[in-house]
């Protein structure tokens, strides 16, 4: 059969089809520019993190704060040039990769119609919640908090309760930072107590306190009144809606009243059971243990209304108390678990901060093995101080918990730069305007992260318009040298509560002259650094008159000048001090003496009824009846307003 020859149309055909084989092409497009475009695509997919999250026929975008400019283009499925111009038409300069805050979000979501909603990073991380079976559930022993004011005998209780003396290991006799206790009765049954601190500047560890109970014991002195703090943490318990028990303390002291304190409730609308009301109260002395049993047995009736249960046959979840860095140890979490049940060796995760647990121990220093619901233990393990108040969880899966870890770090992180406060022109004005603005910059290391809480909170409450507290760090720990060095840097001064400097952190303060001062109770801190910041403030100049001179005859010497023949009406006429001359009432003069006679004889100073001559410093002309007033001004020191 004869060989068709190909057309030469069919030959070009031929040529090309060779050549994008051999380029590795195909419909003009590359096989690397496909791969790249369906990795692009792949990447716009939405993923768990990051995902559009659009509700059905709606247009919400579920975020975290601080997503990128990029991710949020991606999740409105707007290009991202788009978004880079809408920013910079609001006057904000971003890149791709840059993160944006949530007011910043808001708007630039609105420009393209979209609503943001903003999800924690607990609900995005979504850990899982297993809901317990009704059957699974087993009776727990209740979480007690004793609060109140401060020295009206919580610990006190507590030590009566627990027969140790818990006051004697506490610094003036005040409690310092949460403390957790289990505490077995008589009858077998248990109740875990959290002992809250009664200085004003614990607001925020009796909230958590609050928080994780589920009764309140407010502690009042009989022999006192319903004081601020009290009232405080009654308003912390009804904002986290836990059952109240007064108990009334010091009955034994001879100028207790009860009726009196029960009348300032009834004034609050808190009206106990003798007056007719619904809340549980008992007269009590902790100090001899009156009436302690009787409390007890309200707080056991209490718990059974509530019908208290947990799961003990799951993953422990539960509180952080509080933490601190121990010298041998390390870092050990003072936790209390209420659900499920913790063992050595369970990996948890606590805020940012995970671990496996190495031990554990009860509040008197025992070996625990395992802890059920409703038990407070220290543990070791964590790989730093968690925040006092965070939840924990255990994870089967360390890579899971460590990822979560480093997630909320990374919140953390662009959340502490972006509250960072820049100084802005406006504040500048400001500054400039009151002329002696001063920074006193502290640095702040604590035994327990509670107690460095609470001081900060204190520290940064004592700013006023003219001194600002900058608290630069704060930490739990011995002082390091990294810490003088910081505030060499910074020019600080280190405060250290319940701690020391370790290694060669004292010895390179003193070389660089670093202030390192040292508390172990709270309101001596606040106290000093009061007065240190008043000791800053620029003395204010009160003038005081010394003494008028009325001037009867006037003597000019040439080459001298006018003297001024004068009698001392009041007080007395100095030499040294400051002059004003009035005629008519009006002052028409201000300035200094060269010269102060008794007859022929320099003075230092005239007293009333006496006469003298005067000659004032670069002003002759002066009259007869004037009246010289002298003065001088005197520093007085401020006080913080």
């Amino acid at each position: 059969m004869a060989k068709v020859e190909p057309t030469e149309e069919e030959v070009k055909n031929q040529i090309r089809e060779t050549l994008e084989k051999l380029q590795g092409k195909k419909g003009g497009k590359s096989k690397a520019a496909k791969y790249r475009r369906d990795k692009r695509d792949t990447h716009r997919q939405k993923s768990d993190d990051e995902q559009r999250a659009l509700d059905e026929g709606s247009k919400t975008i579920k975020v975290t704060e601080f997503v990128t400019v990029g991710e949020i283009a991606i999740m409105m499925d707007v290009q991202i040039n788009k978004v880079i111009g809408t920013c910079m038409s609001l006057g904000i300069m971003v890149t791709q990769n840059q993160r944006l805050d949530a007011e910043t979000l808001t708007i630039v979501a609105d420009e393209f119609g979209y609503d943001v909603e903003f999800i924690t990073v607990d609900i995005e991380e979504a850990i899982e919640v297993i809901e317990d079976k009704e059957e699974d559930l087993v009776v727990r022993a209740p979480i007690v908090t004793v609060m109140g004011h401060v020295d009206h005998g919580k610990t006190s209780l507590l030590d009566y309760i627990r027969k140790e003396n818990v006051i004697a290991g506490e610094s003036g006799g005040i409690t310092q930072h949460i403390g957790a206790y289990g505490v077995t009765l008589d009858n077998g049954q248990k109740i875990a107590f959290l002992d809250t601190p009664g200085h004003e500047a614990f607001t925020a560890m009796r909230a958590r306190g609050a928080q994780v109970t589920d009764i309140a014991i407010i502690v009042v002195a009989a022999d006192d009144d319903i004081m601020p703090q009290t009232k405080e943490a009654i308003s912390h318990a009804q904002a986290a809606g836990v059952p109240i028990i007064f108990a009334i303390n010091k009955i034994d002291k001879p100028n207790a009243n009860v009726e009196k304190i029960k009348e300032r409730l009834a004034g609050m609308n808190l009206l106990v059971e003798d007056w007719g009301g619904k809340i549980q109260s008992h007269d009590i002395s902790a100090k001899i243990g009156t009436g302690v049993k009787d409390l007890l047995e309200k707080v056991l009736l209490e718990a059974e209304i509530l019908d208290l249960k947990s799961n003990p046959n799951k993953a422990a979840q539960g509180t952080v108390v509080e933490a601190f860095l121990d010298k041998g140890k390390g870092y050990v979490s003072t936790i209390l678990v209420q659900h499920g049940t913790l063992k050595i060796g369970d990996y948890l995760l606590a805020g940012k901060h995970h671990g496996k647990i190495k031990a554990m121990h009860d509040e008197r220093g025992n070996i625990v093995t395992v802890a059920g619901p409703s038990t407070p233990v220290s543990i070791l393990g964590l790989d730093g101080a968690a925040t006092a108040g965070d939840k924990f969880n255990v994870f089967e899966d360390e890579k899971e918990a460590k990822q979560i870890a480093a997630k909320r770090s990374q919140l953390m992180r662009e959340q502490s730069v972006r509250t960072q406060r820049h100084i802005t022109l406006d504040e500048i004005g400001r500054r400039i305007a009151l002329g002696q603005f001063k920074e006193l910059n502290v640095i702040l290391k604590g035994d327990v992260d509670g107690s460095v809480e609470a001081l900060s909170d204190s520290f940064s409450k004592l700013s006023t318009e003219e001194i600002q507290i900058n608290i630069i760090h704060k930490g739990v720990g011995a002082i390091t040298e990294t810490d003088v060095m910081l505030a060499s840097a910074s020019d600080a001064i280190i405060i250290g509560f319940n701690v020391r400097p370790a290694g060669n952190a004292r010895q390179l303060a003193d070389k660089e002259e670093i202030d390192i001062r040292y508390y172990s109770i709270i309101y001596a801190a606040i106290d000093d650094l009061k007065d240190a910041m008043e000791g800053m403030l620029a003395p204010e100049m009160k003038e005081e008159v010394l003494g008028t001179a009325e001037i009867r005859e006037l003597f000019k010497i040439s080459k001298v000048g006018t003297i001024a023949g004068c009698m001392v009406m009041d007080g007395k006429i100095t030499r040294n001090g400051k002059i004003r001359i009035i005629r008519d009432g009006v002052v028409i003069h201000e300035g200094e003496l060269i010269a102060l006679k008794r007859f022929k004889d320099d003075v230092k100073e005239v007293a009333k009824g006496y006469d003298c001559g005067i000659q004032v410093k670069g002003f002759n002309d002066i009259e007869e009846r004037d009246v010289i007033e002298a003065y001088h001004e005197v520093a007085i020191k401020k006080k913080l307003k």
